[in-house]
């Protein structure tokens, strides 16, 4: 039995987004080192696809089951995170938010959030919190569970108006509203962070980014919005970009290395576009304490959703 069979076995981790690309790669990584893999998956007829995929990989003790559900529909995350807790007993190991959408055009969530924070955000928010429960009684201060945050570089590109997340006032951009997005999960994460450890819960908030990597995100974007610009994005995805195999490197170290909470994971090498795993850097923006807290209320109020933890009085 491998190292990584031993750390893994007997774990439960969840995974959003893994029908294609970084998500299912991550599954059948992290599958064939023992992990129960629950696999978050939006169409069941390719959700069973892609779990048969990461199950024939399997020669040991790990598993693979699918989970529905569509992070732009609250009432799905709500659905999906219940099936999750009954399924596991209320115990989960990692929670791994890796699902997201990008620059396509202009589109509603069914809660009629603006798609891009809705799916990459809101969503994936409301699902931690709602996961809370189980990742608290899984966790140990020796072994904490974990929760996994997926940003990107696009968040340097991205400004955060709170009052305006929808945007319902200003002219839209795809890429605007997608750099929001991932800023949004850096500063969720950080926040999380925080709360997690004045909370004294013994769970890790973790984030990584995958560098410039090979998956379907850009490509998916193209299809749904066919003009010269997200043409031209996607030339530096298709020419710059690393393996799928290697982009989730940071994802495999924020899953199972030692790495501290409150850590941003992504590859080391030239502007962090591709390389070995290790710290990243984040922007003035994401670093700025005030906006995280004030996220955090604002997706609170949003969603409907009580935040986990929650804390009375502000350190």
């Amino acid at each position: 039995m491998t190292k990584s069979h031993e750390l893994l076995e007997g774990r439960t981790i969840v995974v959003t987004g893994t029908t294609s690309g970084l998500g299912l790669a991550l599954s059948g990584a992290l599958a064939r080192a023992g992990a129960r893999l629950l696999m978050t998956v939006r169409d069941a007829e390719r959700g069973a696809v892609a779990v048969e995929q990461v199950r024939a990989g399997i020669d040991g003790p790990g598993s693979a089951e699918a989970v529905l559900l569509d992070l732009a529909d609250l009432a799905s995350v709500r659905a999906a995170a219940a099936d999750i807790r009954e399924r596991t007993g209320d115990r989960v190991d990692v929670l791994v938010n890796n699902a997201a959408v990008s620059l396509g055009p202009r589109e509603r969530t069914r809660d009629g959030f603006e798609l891009q924070i809705g799916t990459n955000h809101l969503g994936p928010a409301a699902l931690t919190w709602l996961l809370m429960p189980a990742l608290r009684a899984a966790g140990n201060p020796g072994r904490p569970s974990r929760v996994v945050t997926t940003s990107s570089l696009g968040h340097r590109t991205g400004g955060l108006d709170l009052t305006d997340l929808h945007w319902d006032r200003r002219r839209y951009s795809p890429t605007r509203a997608y750099g929001a997005s991932k800023l949004a999960n850096l500063l969720f994460s950080a926040e999380f962070d925080r709360r997690l450890r004045l909370a004294g819960d013994p769970v890790l908030s973790i984030a990584a980014h995958p560098g410039l990597t090979a998956s379907e995100l850009l490509n998916n974007a193209l299809a749904r919005r066919n003009t010269w610009k997200a043409r031209l994005l996607v030339l530096p995805d298709r020419y710059l970009s690393q393996p799928v195999a290697t982009g989730i490197e940071p994802q495999l170290l924020a899953v199972t290395g030692p790495v501290p909470g409150g850590s941003y994971l992504g590859p080391t090498g030239p502007f962090e576009i591709r390389g070995p795993a290790g710290p990243a850097r984040r922007s003035a923006k994401a670093q700025n304490p005030a906006l995280a807290s004030e996220l955090w209320q604002a997706t609170a109020s949003v969603t409907g959703i009580a935040p986990d933890p929650e804390l009375t009085v502000r350190a």
